[in-house]
């Protein structure tokens, strides 16, 4: 099994990486569209971060400090998450062709968009610097609003290009034949396809055969012949 390598740590950090990613064992079709959106969760995550420093400069201009205090919980939170909840279902999906990491995506990402959307328009004390406290706060200073317009544009542009993903990834998907019918099939047949069940499985069925083929003690097997003469001399 491949050792871990991502996310890439450095050596002194007493932390070793959680996933193992390759886009060498994506089937070349998809590759290139998995990793579009890698770079779409690499983009969000770096809005992430600029997001929190337009919310220190709105802070520090006098806009308070509930919206720094939620940029902070964004930048924490939604970097692992969303790699974990949207990007590693559409990761799998493309290596094992799965329905059901397919509409785990579609379900999550969904989501995900609509969350996008709203930190684009950024409603005031929601820790996001998008057009509505941006523009607002163009009247209290010139220099923080110059600074919240960057996160908000780039709110913006991960609002479009993920609806813009999610509708490419929904056509592939139809495209290739998958339903909810063939994800709720996997689902449901999902525990055999596990290879360690079914090593587990192999093998008790090797030993019930091997059990059934041995040949049966002599001693243990009645002699009827024997008992049926004993009945007829009584």
């Amino acid at each position: 099994m491949a050792e871990n390598n991502f996310p890439p740590l450095p050596p002194f950090i007493p932390l070793k990486p959680c996933f193992y990613q390759d886009f060498e064992e994506i089937p070349e079709q998809h590759r290139s569209m998995c990793k579009k959106i890698y770079y779409l969760w690499m983009l969000y995550s770096a809005t992430l971060v600029v997001n929190f420093v337009g919310c220190m400069a709105w802070m520090f201009a006098g806009g308070g400090v509930t919206n720094f205090g939620m940029s902070i919980m964004w930048l924490i939170l939604f970097t692992p998450c969303s790699y974990v909840c949207w990007f590693r279902p559409v990761y799998k999906a493309f290596k094992t062709d799965s329905s059901f990491n397919f509409m785990a995506f579609f379900f999550i990402f969904m989501a995900q968009v609509a969350i996008s959307i709203i930190q684009a328009i950024g409603i005031p004390g929601w820790g996001v610097c998008g057009w509505l406290g941006t523009i607002v706060f163009f009247g209290t200073s010139i220099f923080a609003s110059i600074i919240m317009l960057i996160p908000t544009i780039m709110f913006t542009a991960v609002a479009i290009l993920s609806f813009v993903a999610l509708t490419t990834v929904h056509n592939l998907y139809r495209g290739s034949g998958g339903s909810m019918s063939k994800a709720q099939e996997e689902w449901t047949t999902g525990a055999w396809k596990n290879p360690h069940v079914q090593e587990a499985a192999q093998q008790a069925a090797m030993g019930a055969t091997h059990g059934a083929m041995q040949p049966q003690d002599p001693s243990n097997t009645p002699n009827y012949s024997n008992q049926t003469l004993i009945q007829n001399e009584i």
